[in-house]
């Protein structure tokens, strides 16, 4: 049993979409994601897991902050266009955020900001725990999962 196969039973396990972005340096990154877990509720503590070579990887890891967006019904062309390599200087074209903070995407169902407090190497992985600075609900509905490689909204 290989990795592909892990993949592939995986891809049958339905998952929440998020996207997560990290700015450093004036240079913001976004991902789609679906690993967003709660760990603790004491602390407050949430994570999340990102490829090494993902786009969002090294400013997530120099940032220390980042902040989550979950996706809600109808928002499935969002989770699509961050999870393709859009090159940076195009990825926020046209992207709908909130006016008090831009790595916020607009009308999301909630939206969290965390410190990152612990890296966990795990394989092509790394695990960022993040304690939560700030949660919010949004005025979106329903949820956004992802499934056998496609967006449902619930």
């Amino acid at each position: 049993m290989g990795g592909e196969e892990q993949r592939g039973l995986f891809r049958r396990w339905a998952a929440g979409v998020s996207i997560v972005v990290a700015e450093v340096g004036g240079r913001r990154a976004g991902l789609t994601v679906s690993s967003l877990e709660s760990i603790s509720l004491e602390p407050q503590l949430i994570s999340i897991s990102v490829a090494r070579e993902a786009s969002l990887f090294e400013v997530l890891d120099e940032a220390g902050e980042w902040c989550v967006s979950i996706l809600g019904r109808g928002q499935s062309h969002l989770a699509q266009h961050f999870a393709r390599s859009v090159p940076p200087l195009y990825l926020w074209d046209g992207i709908p955020v909130r006016d008090d903070d831009p790595r916020l995407i607009d009308a999301a169902v909630g939206w969290i900001v965390a410190d990152t407090v612990d890296r966990l190497v795990a394989g092509d992985h790394v695990i960022f725990v993040g304690a939560v600075r700030a949660l919010e609900n949004g005025p979106g509905q329903g949820a956004l999962v992802y499934l056998d490689r496609r967006y449902y909204d619930l």
